[in-house]
């Protein structure tokens, strides 16, 4: 089932986000256990990082025991290009903390066997016992990742075309639509539902509809975030513009 929670604003969600995270990681550590995070890109989870960031260095909030995986990639696009997920994770989170590097995944968007690529993905999670808690967003096609509609319940890590609705609301941070990526690989959403936990993060009246949508519709492949109201724990933290549709 779908819980909401509100908020004054996104600053005192990512807060409340984050002291979850930092609660986790220190229970886990006492019991010489990882926390594996699964995280999401765009500028929605942005003040989340920051706020991580500032526990790290003003708390002392470690990193050390934590393993991340990302939620999805740009196909086409290398580590290093300026705006692929894996420069976009570096630059807002990874380098300011002391996470060491072979505990950070994100899919290749250069592989040449995205199947391969994509069951390897699986694979890693499920050697790393299973995702703990699982970051999201929410895209205007109800997308959470890359899983378009349609996009089944089952659906796992696979490369994926994207929306052009999707591809416009991207094309800020690339400077023209035609320099967006039309493909991308992505965790599925059957990846996302065994998540033990998810946080949802959604703010602007913009996300109202769309937020609506994926508490109230029946669960169905036409609005992919929908199929959240199956798992157990999961929490849509919303400002009062993004839940004004409820």
């Amino acid at each position: 089932m779908i819980s909401v929670r509100l908020h004054p604003d996104k600053h005192s969600a990512a807060q409340a986000i984050a002291r979850e995270i930092a609660d986790l990681i220190r229970l886990r550590s006492e019991s010489g256990k990882a926390t594996v995070l699964g995280l999401a890109t765009g500028s929605t989870p942005l003040p989340l990082y920051a706020e991580l960031v500032r526990l790290s260095r003003e708390e002392g909030l470690s990193f050390r025991s934590v393993v991340t995986f990302n939620l999805d990639e740009y196909a086409g696009l290398s580590a290093d290009h300026p705006q692929s997920y894996r420069t976009f994770m570096e630059e807002n989170l990874f380098r300011h903390l002391d996470i060491p590097a072979a505990n950070i995944h994100i899919p290749d968007g250069l592989t040449d066997d995205a199947a391969r690529e994509c069951g390897a993905y699986e694979a890693s999670i499920r050697a790393a016992g299973g995702i703990d808690l699982q970051v999201l967003g929410i895209g205007r096609t109800g997308h959470i990742g890359f899983n378009e509609p349609p996009s089944s319940a089952d659906c796992r890590t696979r490369r994926v075309h994207l929306d052009e609705v999707t591809r416009q609301d991207n094309s800020v941070v690339f400077g023209d639509l035609a320099q967006v990526p039309r493909g991308a690989l992505t965790m599925g959403v059957a990846t996302i539902l065994e998540a033990r936990r998810v946080a949802l993060l959604a703010f602007g009246a913009a996300k109202a509809g769309i937020v609506a949508r994926a508490v109230k519709e029946a669960p169905s492949a036409d609005c992919p975030a929908t199929w959240l109201q199956r798992h157990p724990d999961c929490v849509f933290h919303l400002d009062a513009a993004a839940a004004q549709s409820l």
